[in-house]
């Protein structure tokens, strides 16, 4: 029997039978990773119920294996709402002013992390590959440790992960993040993010750091890397493609009578920089009165988290800031800014997204933003549009064809905003072309496939290598990959 791959995050997205599937980042990448591999997806089924049951429900779903947990009241506002949101999120993106920090919630974390350990010991089998995924579940492999677990256990980061001296403003740092350190592999989504998380673990008493971004802290070795997560690039362009003669997309290219059309896709969050990008597009306006009447910002940002005192201030401040600029500058006929609070399906988006003239994606930090990626795949080579980029997204660092911006400086950002709807055709497509060579190049599937292969080279565990570098060559024959790596070198 193979090793299996399981994949552990906060939540699981099981698909109901009938019902279309909102593909968020998480899930294509899950899918990516489990794609002609044996393995399940392990994790909260996003309901709260106060009867503990030992044993995880198995759910098969398009041949995916899901194995979910349910939460507890109090579990959900200690770990989830609580230290994961409060104060792990606001920390990692920088804003140590925002953390809440409380005992209560600190504790409630580390429990459903052992909860979380429990359910997962319960069928896990000793050969299984396990790859965790995200803040919420830092001291998982710690917990699994202690389980008597030997695994070899993987750690990918999807959010940013902030500098030493921020890092170290979380109280009981160590016992959190410092458990990153029972993990073989810890991913990261740019090098920056990597690099801060080295200062982190050299600076821990006893760390020496070895080759190959290898650390030794505790008699543990583990190692980090960068590995920029992606999307299905050709998948995403050909739904693009398609979605482009659909009759959503007919009526909003009817409705904006000519408009040019500048795009925000967002999760209503203040590190997406929402706030600074509606005062720029503001801004533009103001020193480009040509423009008016002929331009509207469509914001798309669902809500998340609104009971989160944070997250319903900036909700707040977002609508009266919109409400101030449409009053300034609106027409009977002309609404500068669209501001729509409402989820769209993947395949309703890939259609806005090719729509769009401009997107602006600006966020003040962000780990990767996978909106940059899809709105380079959705365009039309021949007549693509301009992104508008931070500096401060991971995405940054690979799309160079942007037009890259600092979100905090309104001047520069109405700035690019206007080279970019006055940019020439030939320009577009020069910035265009590269971009879309380099998603298709670095996809979905590479980015599994990189981390995977990183985790095998990295793992101490001579016995279990030919076993694990099978399991990561899925297009091999059986015959192959039972072959040991002597026999297949030879053939």
């Amino acid at each position: 029997m193979s090793p299996r791959l399981i994949i552990v995050s906060n939540r699981v997205a099981v698909p109901e039978p009938g019902n279309k599937q909102m593909a968020g980042g998480l899930v294509v990448a899950v899918k990516a990773a489990l794609r002609n591999r044996t393995g399940v997806w392990f994790g909260w089924s996003g309901k709260i119920d106060e009867t503990e049951t030992a044993q995880p429900r198995i759910v098969e779903r398009n041949h995916i294996t899901y194995a979910v947990i349910d939460l507890s009241k109090t579990d959900f506002e200690e770990y989830y709402n609580g230290l994961a949101n409060r104060v792990l999120w606001p920390i990692l993106h920088y804003r140590v002013d925002l953390q809440e920090y409380s005992r209560a919630d600190h504790s409630g974390y580390m429990r459903v992390n052992r909860q979380f350990a429990d359910r997962l010991s319960a069928f896990l089998r000793e050969d299984d590959v396990v790859w965790v995924h995200d803040y919420h579940l830092m001291p998982l492999a710690r917990e699994l440790r202690a389980r008597g677990h030997l695994n070899p256990i993987g750690f990918f980061l999807h959010i940013p992960c902030a500098p030493l001296d921020i890092l170290r403003t979380l109280p009981h740092h160590e016992e959190i993040l410092g458990a990153l350190t029972y993990y073989d592999l810890v991913g990261f989504q740019t090098e920056n993010d990597r690099d801060n998380f080295a200062a982190y673990l050299l600076a821990m008493p006893g760390a020496k750091e070895g080759r190959d971004l290898t650390f030794e802290v505790g008699g543990r070795q583990t190692r980090i890397g960068a590995f920029p997560v992606s999307i299905e690039t050709a998948t995403y362009a050909r739904l693009a493609r398609n979605a482009a003669r659909s009759p959503l997309a007919k009526e909003i290219k009817e409705s904006l009578t000519g408009l040019r059309l500048v795009l925000g896709v967002d999760r209503l969050d203040y590190s997406k920089g929402i706030v600074q990008r509606i005062n720029a597009f503001d801004r533009f306006l103001e020193v480009n009165p040509e423009w008016r009447s002929r331009v509207t910002l469509l914001q798309i940002t669902p809500r998340s988290r609104s009971d989160l005192k944070d997250y319903a201030a900036i909700e707040n401040e977002v609508t009266a800031l919109i409400s101030r600029v449409n009053g300034h500058y609106g027409e009977a006929s002309w609404t500068p800014i669209r501001y729509i609070n409402r989820v769209y399906s993947r395949t309703a988006l890939s259609g806005i997204y090719r729509a769009a003239d401009v997107a602006l994606v600006t966020p003040l930090r962000d780990g990767m933003n996978i909106v940059a990626k899809e709105y380079v795949a959705a365009q039309d080579p021949e007549n693509p549009g301009v992104l508008v980029l931070s500096q401060f997204a991971g995405a940054a660092a690979e799309l160079t064809g942007a037009l890259i911006v600092n979100p905090h400086e309104s001047d520069a950002v109405a700035a690019a905003l206007k080279r970019a709807l006055e940019m020439p055709l030939f320009e577009r497509r020069e910035r265009h072309g590269p971009m879309l060579e380099h998603l298709l190049v670095h996809n979905i599937e590479r980015w599994a496939e990189d981390y995977l292969a990183a985790l095998a080279e990295t793992r101490q565990r001579p016995s279990l290598m030919s076993e694990l570098r099978a399991f990561l060559s899925p297009s091999r024959s059986s015959t192959d990959r039972r072959a040991p790596p002597e026999a297949r070198r030879q053939a």
